[in-house]
């Protein structure tokens, strides 16, 4: 068995304050398709996640281009507070997603709960806060061709 064969990227978590504000953003902003939502029991997730009880989690699975997105929401007390990373903390720093109309897409930014971090727009390149400060680059959409072009 190849390496290939042995490991697939499963999905990638991201904890949200609000989860259907953030699924109104990643659906109606980024084009993300819900695939559906559980409520798993706290016993179990206690120990996996390593959050006390009670966990009070409810995840929502989103799809985009084959990339599954599961948003976290911990309906609990004590939640740490939402703070700003910047990019050379270590840890995941960004998602980027190119999109046909960066112009049309940025108009839309602040409507769906998002901010748009104007002094990064390069013109080929803008970075993008979600509702919970998620950074998110921007590209268009001759990127990602590019890219398909070299083979990725």
């Amino acid at each position: 068995m190849s390496t290939a064969d042995a490991t697939a990227v499963n999905h990638i978590g991201h904890c949200v304050t609000d989860l259907a504000r953030a699924r109104r953003f990643y659906e109606d902003l980024l084009g993300f398709t819900f695939l559906y939502e559980i409520t798993p029991p706290d016993e179990m997730n206690a120990r996996l996640l390593r959050v006390p009880s009670p966990v009070g989690l409810r995840a929502a699975y989103l799809r985009l281009d084959g990339l599954i997105l599961e948003l976290l929401h911990f309906a609990r007390p004590g939640n740490p507070a939402t703070r700003e990373r910047v990019m050379n903390e270590p840890g995941l720093t960004h998602l980027s997603i190119s999109v046909r109309d960066v112009p049309g897409l940025l108009s839309r930014v602040s409507a769906c709960g998002g901010t748009v971090l104007e002094e990064t727009n390069l013109g080929a390149a803008v970075m993008i806060r979600d509702p919970d400060g998620q950074v998110i680059e921007i590209l268009p959409m001759e990127y990602r061709a590019k890219m398909s072009a070299q083979g990725f």
